[in-house]
């Protein structure tokens, strides 16, 4: 599939709505979705993409085996049915017949095996590789059946499949090394054109396995002022936005012809620690950092008081009391003191990286930060950078700190294995290795009993929050904001626009 590049009108718009002048109208199209977001898309590989602005336009183009719904339970995908072996180290998934990828080929058995195989490969740097270390081997004894066999019991493993970065890609694709270079999947949409940073215009596509796409297409203008995105919904050039600003989503409600969808979300926003470097490779530091912090604070000042003060775990089946956990409550004195029993006794001075625009109240949170850590003689240093740079540095683990929003997952161990086992892929980024936590995580993965596994991960947040080579600040919100012509969207808590196939425009 050939992409096309620049559009004009597009970018016009893009232009004078930026400028708050009168922007261009589009013409009306009754079965096209126009819709606006703020970042675009940072690559077009399902299994390297980390930014959520790539996951949100991946996720309607690629489709794994299962996916979450909006309750967060299982459903179908590709797969019609699935079903582990008694002992549970099979795995068995029945593809769905009518599965079809964009450019006409039928999803096999054998792009699963390919794409997994992928996923597995060092060299792809994969980002959910950890979770799938169980995978021993990959058998396909007809193209609608896909065996996994396991090295051990693996409970989280059909979970972890749920996540985008497991997509199906054609091993066509594959053989031929264009995955990234274009965007052929098996979703509901198929990507026409990416003008990077402009424009995306997604087709539906007709013989999607999964029903009726409700729209013709979706045609989405990058505008990176989201203010400039609330105007055009108000004067009805555009039918439906992403928005992450809270400040900026909480002015749809006064908007007669407009409608919010506000949903509570796993993603958290975090002060992230490079326990790599000087000082933070003192626990006491650490320790001090967490203390000094005012989560409350940080989450009016910086978010509006549009979250909640989260742990580490945000999944509502296991999420804990944060006041129960290591000095949540603010305690200047006690971060001093552990700052002078670490040998700093008049800080230190470090920088904190944050991307602009991901999520627009990084910078905030930053300068609340840099206020709060200079009581303890901590002298921040903001860099702001665009986020494509700010991704490449995160994954290098090229940072003192970094002020992130990273995304949940609806099991602790598919959210968390990559950072913090001593095998995890982003072990780069999270720079910490911890024997207890190491432990507890595989615990964790083998365990089948849900009160057993919550008893687990439990002790894994509390070991996590102690260590602090992380501070877990708050979780948000995930917002998008529609004409009220629009309807069938359903927001969900990882913040996926998966159900934009369902939606209809009214005339």
């Amino acid at each position: 599939m050939a992409l096309t590049f620049p559009n004009t009108l597009l970018a016009g718009l893009a232009l004078t709505a930026a400028l708050g002048v009168s922007a261009l109208a589009l013409p009306a199209q009754a079965a096209t979705l126009r819709m606006a977001w703020s970042q675009d898309a940072t690559g077009l590989d399902p299994h390297t993409q980390t930014a959520f602005s790539s996951l949100r336009l991946l996720e309607l183009v690629y489709e794994p085996l299962v996916r979450l719904d909006a309750t967060l339970t299982i459903v179908p995908a590709i797969a019609d049915s699935w079903e582990f072996s008694a002992d549970g180290m099979t795995l068995t998934f029945k593809l769905d017949p009518a599965a079809k990828f964009h450019n006409g080929e039928p999803v096999t058995s054998a792009d699963v095996k390919a794409s997994f195989e992928r996923i597995l490969d060092e060299a792809t740097a994969a980002v959910t590789r950890a979770n799938f270390g169980s995978i021993a081997g990959i058998d396909a004894p007809d193209p609608s059946t896909v065996v996994f066999n396991l090295s051990q019991a693996d409970a989280p493993i059909l979970t972890a499949m749920t996540d985008l970065n497991a997509a199906i890609v054609p091993a066509s694709a594959i053989a031929a090394g264009t995955v990234g270079t274009e965007a052929i999947g098996s979703g509901p949409f198929e990507l026409k054109e990416w003008d990077p940073n402009a424009r995306e215009v997604l087709v539906a596509n007709p013989d999607w396995a999964g029903g009726t796409v409700g729209i013709d297409g979706i045609d989405i203008s990058v505008l990176p002022d989201e203010t400039a995105i609330l105007a055009s919904l108000r004067a009805g050039q555009l039918d439906f936005a992403l928005l992450n600003d809270p400040l900026v989503a909480t002015l749809v409600p006064r908007e007669a012809n407009l409608q919010l969808n506000r949903a509570p979300g796993l993603a958290y926003n975090v002060l992230q620690l490079n326990p790599s470097r000087t000082p933070m490779d003192e626990t006491g530091v650490r320790q001090a950092i967490s203390c000094a912090v005012n989560r409350q604070d940080v989450l009016d000042t910086a978010l509006l008081g549009e979250g909640q003060i989260t742990g580490p775990l945000t999944i509502p089946a296991y999420a804990s009391d944060p006041a129960a956990l290591f000095c949540y409550t603010q305690d200047i004195d006690k971060a001093k003191q552990l700052m002078a029993d670490a040998g700093y006794p008049d800080g230190f001075e470090a920088t904190v990286i944050a991307a602009t625009g991901e999520p627009p109240v990084a910078s905030a949170e930053a300068q609340v930060l840099q206020s709060q850590l200079a009581a303890i003689g901590i002298k921040l240093d903001i860099q702001m950078m665009e986020l494509n740079v700010y991704v490449d540095k995160w994954l290098a683990g090229d940072f003192d700190m970094a002020v992130a929003q990273n995304g949940g997952r609806a099991d602790p161990y598919t959210m968390y294995n990559r950072y913090w086992t001593k095998a995890g892929n982003l072990q780069k980024v999270s720079n910490f290795a911890d024997d207890e936590l190491d432990s507890l995580m595989q615990q964790g993965r083998a365990e089948t009993d849900p009160a057993k596994r919550k008893a687990i991960f439990t002790q894994f947040e509390q070991r996590l929050a102690e260590q602090s080579p992380w501070i877990w600040l708050s979780t948000s919100f995930s917002y998008t904001a529609q004409q009220k012509t629009v309807s069938g969207f359903v927001p969900s808590p990882t913040g996926t626009l998966f159900s934009l196939s369902a939606v209809t425009i009214a005339p």
